[in-house]
């Protein structure tokens, strides 16, 4: 059976859109943009997420040693088009076991991001009051700034992961890690890459579909 999209800031059940609302609306949360069932990790996938995608597709590139793409997700419906997107690849951590990260692009207010971090709201909130940030994360592409750094702070209630968010081209850019221990990967100051980018067509190495996109 087909998964059905859910709500983006709780992964709940949303009702579609209807005679009288044209939103898609969580019972918790009220109108939200639907987050659709994740996408198995491959070519076809990825060429969907980017017909649709209004936000940056974020990949690692180059994939740290060992890594591989595995899956994607989005969020929104054919009349908006997808306003977050989410890539994940797994790999061997640098600590200890296997890790996860889930990348994420979305326009304020959406919530995915915070989702992923635990936060009530929609947005990170006060995080950016002034202190250093703990991460920095470059990226690159045609319509970004070559070498162009977005530095990125720790958020979130989960202890089972670890989550940095920072802005960059507009949109917020949160990175979700499992376990915890597998934000030093982080500190190895990763380049990013806009998969929407012309000229981004990458030979990308695909795994086994990430169960944290579902998460």
């Amino acid at each position: 059976m087909r998964a059905e999209p859910t709500c983006p800031r709780c992964a709940g059940p949303v009702h579609p859109p209807g005679l009288w609302s044209s939103d898609w609306i969580c019972g918790v949360h009220g109108a939200v943009l639907p987050r659709q069932p994740s996408k198995r990790p491959g070519p076809d996938a990825l060429t969907a997420v980017l017909l649709d995608a209004k936000v940056p597709v974020w990949t690692p590139w180059p994939l740290p040693l060992g890594w591989l793409v595995t899956g994607f997700a989005t969020v929104g419906d054919d009349r908006t088009g997808a306003r977050a997107t989410a890539v994940a690849a797994s790999g061997p951590g640098l600590v200890s076991g296997p890790a996860d990260l889930v990348l994420i692009a979305e326009e304020p207010g959406v919530g995915l991001g915070a989702h992923y971090a635990g936060l009530d709201g929609a947005d990170p909130g006060e995080v950016f009051d002034g202190s250093p940030p703990h991460v920095k994360i470059d990226i690159s592409g045609p319509a970004a700034t070559c070498g162009h750094t977005v530095p990125m702070w720790s958020v979130g209630t989960r202890p089972d992961r670890a989550v940095y968010v920072g802005e960059a081209m507009g949109d917020w850019l949160w990175a979700a890690l499992w376990p915890a221990e597998a934000g030093v990967l982080l500190l190895e100051r990763q380049n990013l890459l806009d998969l929407r980018e012309p000229g981004m067509d990458l030979d990308l190495p695909y795994g086994a579909h990430s169960p944290r996109l579902d998460d």
